[in-house]
């Protein structure tokens, strides 16, 4: 008998960065970070489409970019 074990699609959070307006949102799963070191980042508006793994230093460098293209 093959059980097939999928891990729970984890919590996910509105990037602070996103528009309000729904053209540019993002989600993160911050408790995914915390508990395995892997930061997922996703489109909110396809939310079962791709995700990006990240690094703690990619996320960082992601986090900085999107700063600098707010001002």
């Amino acid at each position: 008998m093959t059980l097939n074990h999928r891990a729970p699609d984890p919590d996910w959070t509105s990037s602070s960065y996103s528009q309000s307006n729904g053209g540019e949102c993002i989600e993160w799963a911050p408790g995914h970070a915390r508990a395995t070191g892997e930061f997922l980042v996703r489109d909110s508006k396809n939310p079962g489409g791709p995700r990006l793994r990240l690094t703690r230093s990619g996320f960082a460098g992601l986090v900085e970019l999107a700063k600098r293209a707010d001002v």
